[in-house]
């Protein structure tokens, strides 16, 4: 005898069988997904965060132009910003210039 299945979902036109416990997981795991984040930050650390990613995106980005005696794939931290800056205002282009203003605090 065929046991009628536990749970029947159609998603994307696809009949799709699963067990209770099954979809019960995935809709624990998509209510805590929608949650807002646990993580704190202060708000400097957030500026700063966002200063290291948009000097690597500058580095990355005016690499041939200001720092081609440089490796590609040198890693820029904290410590390497003000560097990035000075580097794009003194011999970049106008758009570098800015960047660079951009990311002195």
């Amino acid at each position: 005898m065929i046991k009628p299945p536990i749970c029947t979902m159609i998603i994307s036109g696809l009949r799709y069988d699963m067990a209770d416990t099954i979809r019960d997981y995935l809709a624990e795991i998509g209510r805590r997904g929608g949650q807002k984040s646990r993580r704190t930050l202060d708000p400097e650390t957030a500026r700063n965060m966002v200063r290291v990613r948009e000097a690597r995106r500058a580095y990355r980005h005016f690499h041939t132009l200001c720092f081609w005696s440089y490796r590609p794939d040198l890693k820029i931290g904290m410590d390497d910003v003000e560097w990035v800056a000075e580097t794009l205002m003194k011999h970049g282009n106008r758009q570098a210039w800015r960047i660079g203003r951009s990311l002195c605090p």
